[in-house]
């Protein structure tokens, strides 16, 4: 397990605050430029969170831009995928190009997140199949990291005929588990600063991602 204490871990959270910090100040005209339109187009709230799972477990409320019509994100399914009907027209713009997760540099900022770690997932996710994986709870979840990257178009992965939850669970989380698990243990301040590079490139479409998932046994609804 790692220790929070060590040397390694304080010049990590000088570098998710500096990181946080510098591109809170850089971002600020775009991110005022996303609420004023998401308020043109739909009214408010302007941003969404959502109860993710944190560092040993314990439970945090992440922020992001609101892609979804008032109050659909909390009754529908908890994952997007690709053409959901939920999403506004400025929502479906930030699915695309991820800007709906700048507001997670205040995550970083309080605590909740780092600017490099395994992805949050729902309690959900953790309660049904989160058993196997659990050694990723020693780790603070992040917004940039392997997973993240490999996984940056997963809402073109899902299957029509196949329930988005079950896919989830069964076919994409392993995989992103097994990513983060290879690089956590052996985390380096450099390995993480490359992540962050390649989340960054990945997000402007120069860095390869997961475009194809091969055939899994997962059974279709009546089978």
């Amino acid at each position: 397990m790692p220790n929070s204490n060590s040397l390694s871990e304080k010049l990590r959270r000088v570098l998710d605050i500096a990181v946080a910090s510098s591109g809170l100040l850089i971002l600020s005209p775009l991110m005022a430029f996303i609420a004023l339109v998401i308020l043109l187009e739909t009214g408010r709230p302007v941003f969404y969170t959502q109860t993710r799972i944190g560092k040993g477990g314990k439970e945090f409320r992440i922020f992001k831009f609101r892609k979804f019509y008032a109050n659909n994100g909390d009754s529908g399914p908890l994952l997007t995928i690709r053409g959901d009907s939920r999403m506004t027209r400025v929502g479906k713009v930030l699915e695309r190009t991820k800007l709906d997760e700048l507001p997670q540099f205040l995550n970083v900022l309080r605590g909740d997140m780092a600017m490099v770690g395994p992805r949050p997932e729902t309690a959900v996710a953790i309660d049904r199949v989160f058993s196997k994986y659990r050694a990723l709870l020693n780790y603070k979840p992040g917004i940039f990291g392997p997973a993240q990257v490999a996984f940056r178009n997963a809402g073109t992965l899902y299957p029509e005929h196949i329930d988005r939850h079950t896919f989830y669970r069964e076919a994409i989380l392993p995989l992103k588990a097994a990513l983060d698990l290879a690089y956590y243990p052996r985390r380096t301040l450099l390995g993480d600063l490359t992540w962050i590079i390649r989340g960054i490139l990945v997000v402007v479409g120069l860095y390869p991602t997961i475009r194809k998932l091969p055939p899994l046994p997962i059974a279709t609804p009546g089978e």
